[in-house]
């Protein structure tokens, strides 16, 4: 068995890589082209999170829609959940649904419910479980207002689940563009005007010392401005602030190695290692490639000595 890994560590396309730890087994799911017969979100199978296989693709295609991103997976009573949002149903932008199966590979059945069907876009959908049971969705929606340090963009929301197919109803802010490196774009024409867009997105929430870190990705995702950075607080609904050292992306490019590294999500290693699973273009953008490294911490500072592109020790692989 090799002593270290290199990444990327799978070879083909998959952004936004979310990876779901069950039974001593480890399930990728990611954002990549559909199978010959539509079939969406590519599924892999690693038994160490350093060798992964292709397992099939999770989510049959969903009658008028046109695009699928960002597919996150809840395990919950004895059934799996898929998030990810779909384009082009009823003429409608991004919008947050729900699928379901009883295998982690799938297939999983959309449950026809639109999860935010007042919001005009919607993406990125996170669960999260809190340790006294109660289940919470993050995801990224639109603001056209600018208030306060708050820039006009994409930023991230909290609601709390009643079930598991149902919202309450109630998102509270997470955080919002509010940093030059958010920039997504300059005098875009967005909702019958333009706007110098910001963008953040891509929520992945971790609980550290009773405190939660809502790591999010910010900036133009095939640009080298993307990158991760992170709120932190008391409670899952907010509210969040933002320490000091978080004023710069965690994670960010490195010319000539890895480019536009963000849309993390979190697992533990079989050792109990805390690793940061995330997408990276290479330097030539032909692809975005799923790539791990560990997240380790300075006190409650959060530590990433990523994005790496050398040999990595893989202590739990004797």
């Amino acid at each position: 068995m090799p002593s270290t890994y290199t990444n990327p560590v799978y070879p083909y396309y998959i952004a936004d890589p979310f990876v779901l730890r069950h039974d001593g087994h480890y399930y990728a799911y990611g954002t990549a082209a559909p199978s010959a017969d539509g079939w969406q979100f590519p599924v892999l199978h690693s038994p160490d999170l350093v060798h992964w296989e292709a397992a099939g693709y999770a989510l049959p295609p969903i009658p008028g829609a046109d695009q699928y991103w960002a597919p996150e997976v809840a395990f919950h009573d004895g059934r799996f959940y898929l998030y990810f949002s779909a384009r082009g149903l009823d003429d409608r932008d991004h919008q947050l649904r729900v699928a379901v199966s009883d295998q982690p590979t799938g297939p999983f059945l959309d449950r026809d419910v639109v999860l935010t069907p007042d919001d005009p876009f919607t993406i990125d959908p996170h669960p999260f479980h809190d340790s006294d049971g109660q289940w919470y969705l993050f995801y990224a929606r639109d603001f056209l207002t600018l208030d306060g340090e708050y820039r006009v963009g994409t930023g991230i929301v909290v609601d709390k689940l009643i079930d598991m197919e149902t919202l309450a109803g109630d998102p509270q802010v997470v955080v919002r563009p509010h940093a030059d490196w958010h920039l997504f774009q300059s005098e875009r024409s967005m909702y019958g005007a333009v706007y110098e867009w910001h963008t953040i997105e891509g929520a992945a929430v971790r609980r550290h010392n009773g405190r939660y870190y809502c790591f999010y990705s910010g900036g133009a995702w095939e640009r080298e401005n993307y990158g991760v950075a992170y709120v932190v607080a008391d409670h899952p609904l907010g509210p969040y602030h933002r320490p000091p050292e978080a004023a710069t992306p965690l994670l960010k490019s490195v010319p000539g190695q890895v480019i536009g590294p963000g849309h993390n999500s979190f697992t533990t290693a079989p050792d109990g290692q805390e690793i940061v699973v995330y997408h990276g273009w290479d330097v030539e953008r032909t692809a975005r490639l799923m790539r791990i490294d560990r997240l380790t911490w300075d006190g409650d500072t959060p530590v990433l000595h990523a994005p790496t592109f050398t040999p990595q020790p893989i202590p739990w692989l004797k």
